[in-house]
């Protein structure tokens, strides 16, 4: 099993920038995709961002594109997203997940483990 801890969730202004993190414990050599994903409130889940471990490569819904960054660090098995010029519609809970197939898949029900969430909300 894998245990997946996010944290650095908080309240923003719009403008403002927040880092999130998501460490991975357990069985983590298992772990070959990390991605987050996020649910605002009456809202589906909708992924955010992902990154491959074979070879860093990085997907990104359109949204996030040229606002957040996705980034790991191998030897903490830790999984970062940095938000940058956060918006209002930017508020949710954000959740990372991982899995043990390399595909960083944008779909919520391809990942195998998943963490308990960290909230994020930015005011107008």
């Amino acid at each position: 099993q894998v245990q997946l801890v996010e944290s650095g969730g908080g309240l923003v202004q719009a403008g403002g920038s927040l880092r999130l993190s998501c460490a991975a414990s357990g069985r983590t050599v298992r772990i070959y995709t990390m991605g987050w994903f996020r649910q605002a409130p009456g809202k589906e889940r909708e992924f955010v961002a992902a990154i491959r471990w074979s070879d860093s490569r990085t997907y990104y819904t359109d949204s996030a594109k040229g606002r957040f960054t996705i980034s790991r660090d191998n030897a903490k098995i830790t999984v970062y997203l940095q938000m940058n010029s956060l918006k209002p519609e930017d508020t949710g809970s954000y959740y990372c997940a991982a899995d043990y197939r390399d595909l960083a898949s944008m779909t919520g029900d391809e990942y195998a483990y998943w963490g308990q969430g960290t909230q994020v909300t930015v005011s107008s």
